[in-house]
């Protein structure tokens, strides 16, 4: 992996993963790892622990300017981490002793569940004016968010529900090399009852935190190959900056369906491998 083509080639490939990724909101982590794989024939281990680097260089940048705002609840986050941290690390750990066709398999079919949860209604929900889990109110968690009318706050609703589901991110995460924001965003906005916007801002600082606890798994077993992740992390973070400058002007919804088709038929593809046919 010291060919200068082969860098270049694998920059612009994750360049196109993060600028897709970051339009449709499915992050260039979970794009990047298949085209690898299908594409240049990468071992599926090395191709996650390349994505994983670079899940936590984009979601960095992003989680430091929705603190910022002051619209992620670090409360929640942190408390979260702890189900996404253990998973992450139990998750990378089974990766690194998995077989790569049941891996791949596994890939395919949680990018599927992906494509699905993207296509469900994510339009924020109207927040019901009522009262707490008791212990989201023990640990703090209901918080406030601005919004064009001030501030405004919100209760957190079905604590544990929502904890136990940030394990199975957490262990998805570990085991595919990925962000996993959408169980993330599952977790809390449809089970804690969370405001989106807040939903979103507090998972992607916790997608970063979750790929930094399972990445040292990667390292130690020898997956993180430096002449791979340096090309991918740089052209998933400039396809991402470029993604969020076009967000505005691109035609989200059009491409959102044509490139949600596309990472459906890749996983499919995936899965077909792990099983052994080839099309």
């Amino acid at each position: 992996m010291t060919d200068p083509l082969f860098a270049i080639s694998i920059a612009v490939v994750a360049l196109f993963a993060g600028l897709i990724g970051s339009l449709i909101g499915l992050g260039g982590g979970v794009i990047i790892t298949p085209l690898l794989v299908l594409g240049f024939g990468i071992d599926i281990r090395y191709a996650m622990g390349a994505a994983l680097v670079s899940v936590i260089a984009t979601s960095s940048g992003a989680a430091a300017a929705y603190l910022r705002d002051g619209i992620s609840n670090m409360r929640i986050g942190l408390s979260l981490c702890v189900a996404t941290t253990i998973g992450a690390v139990g998750g990378a750990m089974a990766a690194t002793v998995l077989p790569q066709n049941t891996l791949s398999i596994i890939f395919g079919v949680a990018l599927l569940s992906t494509v699905a949860l993207s296509l469900g209604n994510k339009k924020p929900k109207a927040q019901v004016e009522d009262k707490s889990d008791p212990l989201a109110v023990k640990l703090n968690l209901p918080g406030s968010f601005p919004t064009p009318q001030g501030m405004q706050q919100y209760t957190v609703h079905r604590f544990i529900p929502g904890f136990l589901m940030m394990g199975v991110a957490g262990i998805l995460s570990g085991l595919l090399g990925i962000g996993s924001g959408a169980f993330k965003v599952v977790a809390m906005d449809q089970i804690m009852r969370i405001p989106f916007k807040v939903t979103t801002a507090t998972s992607n600082f916790m997608i970063g935190v979750t790929a930094a606890a399972s990445v040292g798994i990667y390292l130690k077993r020898g997956y993180l190959d430096p002449a791979l992740v340096a090309p991918v992390s740089l052209g998933v973070l400039v396809g991402a900056f470029l993604g969020a400058r076009l967000l505005s002007v691109a035609p989200v919804k059009i491409l959102k369906m044509i490139f949600l088709v596309m990472v459906s038929l890749i996983a499919v593809q995936m899965i077909l491998r792990g099983s052994g046919v080839s099309l």
